[in-house]
């Protein structure tokens, strides 16, 4: 195998792995956003339920 063979087989190879840590690196972004989207959804659900009484708890009081 010439120098320039070795060098394109090499290439692709390396080629090969940068694309399949984009396909991991996208998997794990999307999940992210998943886990992201629930707690935000959740935090909605509650929000709606008892806003007054969570503004309420989350007030400071005179110097806390």
């Amino acid at each position: 195998m010439s120098e320039q063979e070795q060098q394109r087989a090499r290439r692709s190879s390396e080629e090969a792995a940068v694309e399949a840590d984009a396909v991991e690196v996208d998997a794990a972004a999307r999940e992210s956003v998943e886990i992201t989207d629930e707690l935000l959804d959740e935090i909605d659900s509650v929000l709606e339920e008892n806003a007054e009484e969570m503004v309420k708890n989350y007030v400071q009081k005179g110097g806390e």
